[in-house]
Parts: structure tokens; sequence; C-alpha cells
């Protein structure tokens, strides 16, 4: 299998250099830049990439600002992960709906950023599954997107279908952080006037119908949900 192509936009040199060192290791080919010049340069020069890992605060311009390029100039489902010394709900909601696919704060520990790493290469990797895929299946959960039906553990679990389109969000999504707009806008979408903690109920209610197989479903406190990897 081809290895991955990572391009790593930090401008701290050490942490470059750890995050570079752990990603050679691990066989991905990798790119590094310093500020967004560079980073700008390489997309247009050295991609296209598998993985951009960003770091929010940069100079010339901000981590948010390349996400957006990516997203508007290289592919709208391309991986990007943010690397982030924001811990604030209010400014990771903000990366995630600059693009962002998950993030990282700063400081953070190698194992847990390699681990994000491999999540979101299972996306652009082959024989990840597609968003277009007939069925999904993680542990005794299985979702039938055709037949809109869903079971745990061998038994049919009977969903409304705002729950469904929930489920199915969410799992087609997997490894990805969705914010609660996200998960509205996919629901119900854009341009529907609903709070917040409307998806909150959503989910509690769905887990509860999924029973041992609504653990699949993870909390992201103040900013969402993901189905894990």
């Amino acid at each position: 299998m081809i290895p991955a192509k990572i391009l790593v936009v930090e401008d701290e040199q050490d942490i470059r250099e750890l995050i570079l060192l752990h990603l050679k290791r691990d066989g991905y080919v990798v790119e590094t830049a310093k500020n967004g010049e560079e980073a700008l340069m390489l997309i247009r020069t050295a991609g296209p990439f598998d993985l951009y890992l960003v770091d929010w605060m940069l100079p010339q311009m901000t981590g948010l600002e390349i996400t957006r390029t990516i997203r508007r100039d290289v592919s709208p489902t391309v991986a990007v992960l943010m690397v982030t010394a924001r811990i604030e709900a209010a400014d990771v909601v903000l990366g995630l709906e600059a693009g962002a696919d998950d993030y990282v704060t700063k400081p953070f520990e190698i194992p847990i950023l390699m681990a994000r790493v491999r999540a979101l290469l299972r996306r652009t990797q082959p024989g990840y599954r597609s968003a277009d895929s007939e069925k999904f299946s993680s542990g005794g959960l299985v979702v039938d997107f055709r037949a809109y039906t869903v079971s745990c553990s061998g038994s049919e679990v009977m969903l409304t279908p705002s729950e469904f389109k929930l489920l199915a969000a969410l799992v087609k999504n997997q490894g990805r952080v969705l914010t609660r707009q996200r998960l509205i806008d996919l629901v119900q979408g854009t341009g529907v006037s609903v709070v917040d903690r409307a998806i909150d109920t959503h989910v509690f209610g769905l887990r509860k119908k999924l029973g041992v197989c609504g653990e699949i479903i993870e909390t992201v406190r103040g900013v969402g949900y993901r189905v894990q990897s």
C-alpha cells in the first residue's frame, strides 16, 4: 500500500520536529511548513496530501484560514486535523466549523495524536467505508441505509425518521467530530431554527433505544458528538 502523505503546518520548531519524527516512524511521507506562506506553497506544489495537520496560531495567516483554503481549493472531504492551545469549547467549535475534522489540544500526548491521525486517514485510504455504502456495522450495531433498518446484537431497533437521520449522519462520519449545528443541518436541513440542546435530547433518546450499542456515540463535551473509530 502506498504510504499516506501528510502536511504538517506548525511554527514551533520543537513541536514540528517531534510530530515529524513520529509520523515518519509510522511510515508516512511528510512535508512540513512553519508558516502560512510555506503551507500554501506546499499545498500548490507538493500536494495533494492525504491529511493536513494544522496548528491554529501561525505567523502570516491562522490555521483557520489555511483550513478554509484547503476546503475551498483542495477538497471538501480530505482529512484536516487541527492542533491548538485554545481549549474553550467555542474555539473548538469555530475550528470544526472552519472545516477541521478533528482537533488535538496542546500540550498533547503523542499516542493520542497518532491515534487521531490514523482514525482520520481511514477516511481517505482504500477500504474505508464510503459515505455511500449500503450498510454500516461495528460491534453489534448494523445500520442498513437502503432498507432504513437498525439492529443491535441481532435485534431490530425501531427509530423515528429523525433518529435514523441522526444515527446515519454520525456513522457516515465515523471518527469525525460533528458540532451540534452541523448535526442540525444534516438532520433537518440548513436554515432550520433549532436550539443546540434539542440535539442533546435526540442523542439521549437514540442512545436509550440502541441500548449497549449506544456506547458507540461519544460525547465531545461542549462541542458535539462523534461515533468512535
